[in-house]
């Protein structure tokens, strides 16, 4: 709390935000939005804890204005190993890959203290099914980013001969913020 507050001199929060007049009709506009939103609530200090979900994991969301697909997502998923809807997938998920990247970019360019956010702040973005068209739980796509500051090493890819549970990282992510 100490360090927050000589810290709060320094690092003030913008004078005025654009702010909307309502929910963004596009979803991308929207999924911004609501990242913006958490980047203000931690250069705020008004949490410190985050859970966001991009789409349910039984959404029959389309993504065809962001993605040029026009198959609802959960469907898509139960692919069948056809080729062609694996790839639209692999289009679907790289687009939700690239509103992670957004906020990232935005923890990185937002300072806090002796560095950015993104230096203090530990993210786990992905998800808990390896192959959605099997419902596989294991060789999951699941990215930590951020924490250098909380002594994470990144730029790095692990992977483990057999399977480990998330809940492995999960508490080793809990362990490293002191939990």
């Amino acid at each position: 709390i100490q360090r927050a507050e000589a810290d709060a001199a320094r690092n003030q929060l913008p004078a005025d935000l654009d702010r909307p007049l309502g929910v963004p009709a596009a979803y991308t506009d929207h999924a911004k939005l609501m990242l913006d939103l958490q980047v203000l609530a931690l250069q705020g200090d008004i949490t410190r804890v985050i859970t966001f979900q991009l789409a349910r994991e039984t959404s029959n969301r389309t993504y065809a204005a962001e993605t040029g697909v026009a198959d609802p997502h959960h469907p898509l998923s139960h692919h069948g190993n056809d080729p062609e809807k694996i790839a639209r997938m692999a289009t679907i998920n790289a687009f939700h890959v690239s509103l992670f990247a957004y906020y990232l970019e935005r923890l990185k360019a937002t300072p806090d203290g002796p560095g950015t956010l993104l230096d203090h702040t530990m993210l786990l973005y992905g998800s808990g099914i390896g192959n959605p068209n099997i419902h596989d739980h294991t060789n999951l796509p699941v990215i930590v980013a951020g924490g250098q500051g909380l002594g994470l090493r990144g730029n790095r890819h692990l992977r483990y001969d057999a399977p480990v549970p998330l809940a492995n990282l999960h508490l080793s992510l809990l362990d490293r913020a002191g939990v």
